[in-house]
């Protein structure tokens, strides 16, 4: 495909936002008429923008025009450069007005347009990225892409406008050899999503070959993996985690510590305010690119719940109540649902009118003397190693220039009252500043993964409001987002539900649901769950091929139906799937769900086995396959507080794999319905009982605390 890619890149001769603003202006395309944020932010460019939808292809028909896509998101720096460089200008937007029609997705609302299209995109070029270039022919096909494209020639990149002009004109000359290239790309879209390969065996020896290639790709130094720029692998930890658990190599253990240790110290943690950024730029984790995504406070949350109960370091524990605290202050609607992102650009106050990235987060050496006082601005500066002259970037003419980001030094005392009080003072200051643009779309998935990590917190760190707010997203989800004839919508922005949900939306869900029930033992959430799991087999379920698509079988037909199932920023959808799957069948004790999910393990085998640390999730699901994993079934003898005492002790150590559910009297018949194999069990002698379970099969009931604890412990063997 790419030496197809390459030839039409040949024959095309190279020619020698801000948000205030487009409130204020008259003018405005048909964006203006759509909720996502990001299609918004482009609502009143010159540029005749369409939404994705019939009328822009069958106008790209009637007038035999190419199609520009532009795919992005709301929060995306590169984006707001190009539409500010490109789209904002009145001759780029009148060349691509005269000579295509241009299409604006939200990759975040439209993640089945984004697959399919950066597919195609890091095939021809090798590399892919946002905001995501693509010509196609007006029946969707792809013939050029790329990313970025500066306003001028640059870099050994075409300028945007003289990118237009050639592929214009070879639209105009060249259209045989576009349009075998069009057809060869939905070809080979087509094979990649077709996934007929052979199973493979995969076993402990697959996520042991997982931990040696993450072990060579370790920064010994800095923690994390491979060099700057540096990415949260938040599903490798995990794996990592479990490896540990299972084999006890502490090596293992010491690359999960090392790493959540400089994250927690560095830059890439907000340390006045809580939360994580995107990603570091620089090999320390010190200098972040400066967006928060809902889907990393989440995942990041689980991994440092999951090291808090391994290790018992107290540190973890204040990383997840401060990140899921500035989750709740700045990212949760007023209705529970939790929204997408914040921005990594803000207006500079020192520059009024002008954005700049982290101008919210970063500040200069006198700002911090002239708020705390010479003394106090001292320890505070050591303590988070501010520089007079700036530690954010060697550039002295960057826009970072004595600019500071707060990262831990070793050179102060932690518990010197001082830096509380510096915080506190400079958290006050920074909130009178712009802030971020926020996204405020409620997405199915990612709220699916927040709800985990909060009703996840409330259990292990036993705090009531997490389990509240994990409750409250849940419950908003199940009545805003549900489609009248069954099924979930993806997006709710300004009272709108709309966009069918994809695989991953009910796969984030299912587990989210799971783990409402672990946090407020409430039985409904069980049943909830499986309502959702069995749509979801019925809608993305590959029959011929096994595993799952990632978009429903009454969805849009597009040139391709993909699958997911390379483990990126999040885990795959048929990775969640999977472990979805697994879970549900622990609770319900039916063997169908786990089935399912085995199957798709298998369908995905041969690419796992090649290089199983590229699929960290699913190997997460394979592991609770192959075990060690459990059930725990606490039998109420009506004492509440007793069944909580139980509940704590099975919760207080970290145990990767099991499924635990309380039987109380007057639910034993609701219960029966849900998980027959618990409901069976009885209270010993009037007391509360436990028993620990293997696949169902038990080992003898105790109702004694000790008696407990020590079977818990012998399961960990």
């Amino acid at each position: 495909m790419r030496c197809l890619i390459v030839a039409i890149l040949i024959s095309i001769n190279f020619i020698s936002v801000d948000v205030m603003a487009l409130e204020n202006s008259n003018s405005s395309n048909r964006l203006i008429h759509e909720k996502s944020p990001y299609l918004l932010q482009h609502a009143h460019n010159p540029v005749d923008w369409f939404p994705w939808g019939r009328e822009a292809f069958d106008k790209a028909k009637k007038e035999d025009k190419p199609v520009f896509l532009s795919i992005g998101y709301s929060t995306c720096h590169w984006c707001h450069v190009m539409e500010d460089e490109s789209f904002s200008n009145p001759e780029t937007a009148k060349l691509l007005n005269d000579n295509y029609i241009a299409i604006k997705v939200d990759r975040e609302e439209r993640p089945d347009l984004d697959n399919i299209y950066m597919s195609y995109v890091t095939a021809a070029t090798g590399s892919g990225g946002w905001p995501m270039s693509v010509f196609l022919t007006p029946d969707q096909k792809p013939f050029y892409g790329g990313t970025y494209f500066p306003p001028q020639d640059r870099w050994g990149i075409p300028g945007f406008p003289t990118l237009l002009n050639s592929i214009h004109e070879s639209w105009k000359t060249q259209r045989g050899e576009i349009q075998e290239s069009a057809d060869s790309a939905v070809k080979f879209l087509s094979e990649r999503a077709a996934n007929r390969v052979a199973a493979t065996n995969l076993g402990a020896k697959t996520i042991e070959q997982a931990f040696h290639e993450l072990d060579s790709g370790f920064d010994e130094t800095y923690g994390g993996f491979g060099r700057a720029p540096k990415f949260p692998r938040t599903d490798a930890l995990s794996v990592l985690l479990r490896y540990w658990f299972n084999s006890k190599n502490q090596k293992a253990l010491e690359i999960v510590e090392k790493t959540l240790d400089a994250m927690a110290a560095g830059g890439i943690y907000d340390q006045l305010g809580g939360g994580f950024h995107r990603y570091s730029t620089d090999a320390r984790w010190r200098i972040p690119h400066f967006e928060k995504m809902l889907y990393d406070q989440a995942l990041l949350t689980g991994i440092y719940l999951e090291a808090y109960q391994a290790t018992g370091k107290k540190e973890y524990a204040r990383v997840v109540r401060e990140t899921l605290d500035y989750v709740l202050s700045r990212m949760t609607s007023s209705e529970g649902g939790f929204y997408s992102a914040e921005d990594a650009d803000s207006l500079d106050p020192s520059n009024p009118g002008k954005k700049r990235e982290g101008a919210y987060y970063v500040w200069t050496n006198k700002e911090i003397e002239d708020a705390l006082g010479a003394d106090k601005a001292k320890k505070f500066c050591a303590y988070f190693g501010v520089e007079e002259n700036g530690n954010a970037l060697t550039d002295p003419h960057g826009e970072f220039k004595e600019q500071n980001v707060l990262y831990l030094s070793s050179l102060a005392d932690s518990a010197d009252p001082v830096i509380g009080e510096g915080k506190k003072k400079l958290l006050a200051i920074r909130s009178k500043r712009p802030a971020p643009h926020l996204d405020d779309k409620i997405l199915a998935d990612w709220n699916g993964l927040m709800i985990s990590a909060f009703a996840r917190a409330a259990v292990i760190l036993k705090e009531k409001k997490y389990a509240q707010a994990a409750q409250n997203a849940a419950s908003f989800i199940d009545q805003k987002m549900k489609r009248r004839n069954g099924g979930l919508f993806r997006r709710f922005r300004q009272n709108e539900a709309a966009i069918a949900a994809n695989l991953n939306d009910y796969a984030f869900l299912i587990q989210g649901y799971l783990h409402v029930y672990e946090a407020t033992l409430d039985l409904s959430w069980i049943q909830k769950a499986r309502v959702l799991a069995d749509e979801m087999l019925d809608l993305f379920w590959d029959a011929d091929g096994e595993g799952f698509f990632l978009t429903a079988r009454d969805a849009e037909v597009l040139i391709s139906r993909p699958k997911e199932v390379y483990d990126g920023a999040l885990p795959s959808g048929n990775s969640a799937a999977a472990m979805a799957l697994v879970l549900l069948g622990r609770y319900t004790g039916e063997e169908s769900y786990e089935n399912a999910a085995m199957r798709t393990i298998d369908a995905f085998s041969e690419m796992v086995a090649k290089s199983p640390s590229n699929y960290p999730a699913m190997l997460g699901a394979l592991g609770f396959v192959l075990g060690p994993s459990r059930e725990v079934v606490v039998v109420s003898n009506g004492n509440q507080a007793d069944s909580e005492v139980f509940l704590n002790l099975v919760w207080k150590d970290y145990y990767p794999n099991q499924a635990v559910l309380l039987s109380v009297p007057a639910e034993k018949q609701l219960l029966a319905g849900i998980s027959p194999f618990a409901a069976e069990k009885g209270a010993l002698q009037g007391k509360t009982t436990a028993y620990i379970c293997r696949n169902r099969a038990c080992d003898f009931p105790v109702s004694d605390l000790k008696a407990l604890e020590s079977k818990l412990h012998e399961s960990e063997k």
